[in-house]
């Protein structure tokens, strides 16, 4: 029963992340916690992530800006790969509360960014790619950080799921690689996070159609508001330690 409510927020939380490109792992993490237990949710969350953003890929398959993927994950894949050895000795309660006030902070500096009209070039999205990746190994989801610096290269909707989404599978794949050689991704927890990515997998594609219905603006609100929650969820974790 347990699990079957876990494919059935999995759904939920696949469909919200096919709408604004991020917010699965949010949405997921403390049920994961609560049926597997901390240790074991991390793995099966990075296998479901990368789920995840493979769905979006392939719904946006077309409208994916390769050159910002190639530049993003040149740096983000080397720098995941070193932020996942690197979380065995950091606090994690500092950690989420940094990262946590830091998506509540992307708000305002998101609006400041449009309403200066800042444009991002190719070799920003290097250095994005570096910082984001590297914060990507150390906590379980920094998907929000990413949505400011991506609309600021100009992407939006379809071509920002999809290009997001594929840097972001590239960030995943490192982080997961480097959980298996560092022993902490056993079988049982690949599978587990395979049955649950298929269903958040199904979420994206239930989320295309209501994606072409939004206008720009209130696609942004959407993630302005998401921001708000993930940044919010973040800092009470690291507050009360759940």
């Amino acid at each position: 029963m347990d699990f079957t409510l876990v494919l059935l927020l999995g759904l939920v939380a696949g469909t919200v992340g096919g709408v604004v490109g991020f917010g699965t792992s949010i949405m997921l993490m403390p049920a994961l916690v609560l049926v597997f237990g901390p240790r074991e949710a991390v793995p099966i969350m990075a296998v479901a992530s990368m789920m995840a953003n493979a769905s979006r890929v392939l719904a946006w398959w077309r409208e994916v800006d390769w050159r910002a993927v190639g530049v993003y994950s040149a740096t983000g894949m080397p720098a995941a790969a070193l932020g996942a050895a690197t979380l065995l000795v950091l606090p994690g309660r500092t950690v989420e509360a940094v990262i946590g006030g830091f998506f509540v902070a992307m708000i305002p500096l998101r609006r400041w960014m449009a309403r200066h009209a800042l444009r991002l070039r190719l070799w920003h999205l290097a250095l994005v790619g570096a910082a984001i990746g590297f914060l990507t190994g150390i906590v379980v989801s920094t998907g929000p950080i990413n949505a400011p610096f991506f609309l600021a290269y100009g992407l939006v909707k379809g071509a920002y799921l999809g290009t997001e989404a594929m840097g972001s599978l590239a960030v995943y794949a490192a982080k997961t690689w480097m959980f298996g050689s560092l022993g902490a991704l056993p079988w049982a927890s690949v599978v587990k996070g395979l049955i649950i990515g298929t269903s958040l997998m199904a979420g994206a594609f239930i989320a295309k159609r209501h994606v072409r219905r939004l206008d720009p603006e209130r696609f942004r609100l959407l993630m302005d508001g998401l921001l708000l929650v993930a940044g919010g969820t973040m800092i009470w974790a690291a507050v009360t330690g759940h």
